[in-house]
C-alpha cells in the first residue's frame, strides 16, 4: 500500500478508500492526518482556503482512533477520515467566525448536529474553511481573511459562498467538507473547482442554526470529490432532529447503497433544459452539458428537451434574503459598520426599506414556483441543466456589475451566471452538481441534475452511473506548490 498512501497519494484518496485502509491498519489515522495538515499548511499561502486549522486537536483525535482500532473496539464507517467545515457552522472548541470581525474570537461550546453526527461516524475535524461574511455572495472573500482563489486558476474566483470547502477538496486537502447552500453556495464553487456538490432535499440534513426555520431556504450540505463520498456524508448526517421542522420523517439510510454504480438507467425519464429564465450560456459550456445528457441516454435513459417556462426567481429570492440579512444584522451596524463587507452593507441598504407586503408577495411567489417545479416531475424523473452559464468569473469581478458571456453583457451576476441554482433552494428539490470535463480555458464545467423532493437516493444512483461512465478522478488542478 505504500504507493497509495505515501506523500501526495494520500491527498487524493477518497473517504471510501481511506476508511478501510485505516480500519485494516494499512495506514494509520495519524499518518493520514499529518499528511493532510502538511498539505493544508503548504496550500494556505497559495489558495487561502482556511480560516482556522486545528491541527493539535486533530492529531490527538487521530491517535485516539488508532488506539481504538488496535484494541479491537467498534469504530464508525468514517473512522480516521479528515474533514473540514465551512466557517458558518459551529464546531465545539474550534473558532467559528462566520467570516466576520463580529465573531473573530467566537469559540462555540457545542457542535452543530451535522458536525456531531460526522464525528460520531468517526471522521476527524481538522479545519474551518473560508466563506464571505455570513455567506452573503457567490464568491469567497471577506475583510477578516482576504480572498480565496480558484484551485485551477489564480486569476479566477473560487465561487461562493462555500469557496474554501470546494477549493480544499479540489486541491486534495481532506476528502470531506461540510458546506452550506442558500442560493447555490455549495453548487457554484463545486462547479468552479470541479468537485461534487449536493444540495439535498430540504430537511434531509437538519439545519439547527437556521434563524427562520419555517421559511428556511438554506441548507447544510456535503462537498466531496466523488459521489460515494457524498453518499457516505449524507448517510452520516441525515435524519430527524427536533431543531428543524423540515427534518421530520427524513430517511437516514440507503444513500451508500444507491451510490454504487450498478445496472443502467433504462426507463428513466430525463428532461434536458438548457435555459432556466436566462438567455445566454457559453456555447462550449452548453455543449459539454449536452454531451453529459447524451451519456445518460447511452445508459438507457429516455431524454427529451424541455422548453423554458420559468420567470426569473432572483428578484424574490433577493427580497427574502435581504429582509433576513437586515433582520439579523441591522442592529450590529452602529458598532461594526466600518468592519463589515461593503457588498453586504450595499445589499442590506438596498433591502432596508422592504415592506411587509413585499416580503409577503415574495413568499407567495415562492409557493407558486414550488408548485410549478413539482409539476415538471409529473412528466420527468429528473431535470438536467448546466450549473452555470459560463466557467468561473474573474477574481476581481464586481457583484454589482454585469457579467460577460463571450463578448456579450449578460446581466447581473445572480440572474445571469447562476440562474440554475437558487430556484431549488426555494422549492426544496435535491440538486447535484457533477464535473463533465475542462473547458478550453482550462476551468471545470459541471452539469446539474435536479430530482423530486425526497428522491435523493435516486439522484445519487444516477450520479454514480454518470461518474462511472465519465470518470473525473484525474481532473485535478496543477499546483506545483503542493507537489
Amino acid at each position: 500500500m505504500a504507493d497509495k498512501t505515501a506523500g501526495n497519494d494520500i491527498a487524493y484518496l477518497s473517504a471510501a478508500e481511506m476508511a478501510p485502509l485505516i480500519a485494516a491498519r494499512k495506514v494509520s489515522a495519524v499518518e493520514v492526518m499529518r499528511a493532510t495538515l502538511a498539505r493544508a499548511e503548504r496550500a494556505q499561502p497559495v489558495l487561502n482556503c482556511f480560516i482556522t486549522i486545528c491541527g493539535k486537536e486533530a492529531l490527538a483525535n487521530a491517535a485516539a482512533t488508532d488506539k481504538a482500532i488496535a484494541r479491537g473496539e467498534k469504530i464508525g464507517p468514517l473512522a480516521g477520515v479528515p474533514f473540514h467545515v465551512k466557517d458558518l457552522v459551529d464546531t465545539a472548541g474550534v473558532r467559528t467566525t462566520f467570516g466576520s470581525f463580529i465573531h473573530e474570537h467566537n469559540v462555540p461550546a457545542v457542535d452543530q448536529v451535522c458536525v456531531a453526527r460526522l464525528k460520531a461516524a468517526g471522521a476527524i475535524l481538522f479545519g474551518k474553511t473560508t466563506t464571505p461574511e455570513f455567506g452573503h455572495m457567490p464568491w469567497t472573500e471577506a475583510p477578516l481573511f482576504g480572498r480565496t482563489r480558484n484551485a485551477f486558476d489564480a486569476t479566477r474566483t473560487s465561487g461562493g459562498s462555500s469557496g474554501g470547502a470546494a477549493v480544499a477538496c479540489a486541491a486534495g486537502i481532506g476528502p470531506l467538507a461540510i458546506a452550506t447552500d442558500a442560493g447555490g453556495s455549495t453548487r457554484i464553487p463545486a462547479a468552479c473547482n470541479g468537485v461534487v456538490g449536493l444540495k439535498q432535499s430540504l430537511g434531509l440534513i437538519p439545519h439547527d442554526s437556521a434563524p427562520d426555520a419555517f421559511s428556511n431556504m438554506s441548507y447544510i450540505t456535503p462537498t466531496t470529490r466523488t459521489v460515494m463520498d457524498t453518499a457516505l456524508m449524507l448517510e452520516a448526517m441525515a435524519g430527524w432532529h427536533p431543531s428543524d421542522p423540515h427534518s421530520y420523517g427524513m430517511a437516514t439510510t440507503g444513500y451508500v447503497a444507491a451510490a454504487r454504480p450498478d445496472g443502467d438507467l433504462k426507463g428513466l425519464k430525463v428532461a434536458w433544459r438548457p435555459y432556466l429564465a436566462n438567455a445566454l450560456v457559453d456555447h462550449e459550456y452548453l455543449a459539454q452539458c449536452e454531451a453529459a445528457v447524451e451519456t445518460l441516454g447511452e445508459l438507457g435513459a429516455i431524454v427529451e428537451p424541455m422548453g423554458d417556462d420559468l420567470e426569473p426567481t432572483e428578484p424574490y429570492w433577493l427580497v427574502l434574503s435581504t429582509a433576513l440579512w437586515n433582520a439579523r444584522f441591522a442592529d450590529q451596524l452602529p458598532q461594526w459598520k466600518e468592519k463589515l463587507s461593503p457588498t453586504l452593507l450595499k445589499q442590506m441598504s438596498a433591502g432596508g426599506d422592504m415592506t411587509g407586503e413585499q416580503v409577503g408577495r415574495a413568499l407567495m411567489a415562492r409557493t407558486k414556483l414550488y408548485r410549478q417545479v413539482q409539476a415538471w416531475f409529473e412528466r420527468f424523473d429528473v431535470i438536467v441543466m448546466p450549473t452555470l452559464s459560463r466557467t468561473a468569473l474573474g477574481i476581481d469581478e464586481k457583484l454589482s456589475e454585469p457579467i460577460l458571456i463571450g463578448n456579450t453583457a449578460a446581466g447581473s451576476v445572480r440572474r445571469a451566471w447562476y440562474p440554475y441554482t437558487h430556484p431549488f433552494n426555494l422549492t426544496g428539490n435535491p440538486a447535484i452538481v457533477l464535473p463533465t470535463g475542462l473547458h478550453s480555458d482550462g476551468l471545470p464545467v459541471s452539469v446539474q441534475i435536479v430530482g423530486r423532493r425526497g428522491e435523493d437516493a435516486r439522484l445519487l444512483r444516477i450520479a454514480a452511473l454518470f461518474e462511472a461512465a465519465r470518470p473525473w478522478d484525474l481532473m485535478r488542478p496543477v499546483l506545483p506548490e503542493l507537489a
